[in-house]
């Protein structure tokens, strides 16, 4: 006969009190004390090493900013193979899901196209590529190159001034 494979579920209730364990805590350091304080506690009284809250109660949590968490906070925990996941009372707890990262356009380039929507251009043949080339060494050989005259130099104020007297 084959062992059946039981996880161990436990499932219980806390009201778990934050007050005492923040009350001596600097006020921009409260909330993220608080939610230290919920994971020892259920570590404590799960006897787990691992605890995962749920989205709702990191939201409550965090519903009146970093200076004024909550009191107290009723919770739901369900430890299964030592994990412990924590959910507020009367919801149930949703892994939080990891969006994707896109890629982010680096260069002004890739920020204009982006911006402007341009797509991909198709790649050329490297024949045509290849002729396109050839054919602007041919034009710059064929125009004769001009002498640019040299750029008279305009006298400044002093000079002017120098040649007066």
């Amino acid at each position: 006969m084959a062992k059946k494979e039981t996880k161990v579920k436990l499932e219980r209730s806390y009201n778990i009190p934050i007050r005492k364990k923040t009350r001596e805590t600097a006020k921009h350091k409260k909330t993220p004390r608080a939610i230290r304080v919920v994971r020892q506690f259920l570590q404590k009284h799960m006897k787990a090493e691992e605890v995962k809250l749920g989205p709702k109660l990191n939201l409550f949590m965090w519903k009146h900013g970093i200076k004024n968490p909550p009191h107290h906070v009723k919770v739901h925990a369900i430890k299964e193979d030592d994990v412990v996941r924590a959910e507020l009372e009367g919801f149930e707890y949703k892994e939080a899901v990891k969006s994707e990262k896109t890629k982010e356009p680096k260069t002004m380039k890739e920020k204009l196209e982006k911006k402007l929507g341009v797509k991909d251009m198709p790649d050329e043949e490297p024949e045509k590529v290849e002729k396109k080339a050839d054919k602007k060494e041919e034009v710059k050989a064929e125009e004769p190159e001009k002498e640019t005259p040299a750029a008279e130099k305009v006298p400044t104020a002093h000079e002017l001034a120098a040649k007066k007297q």
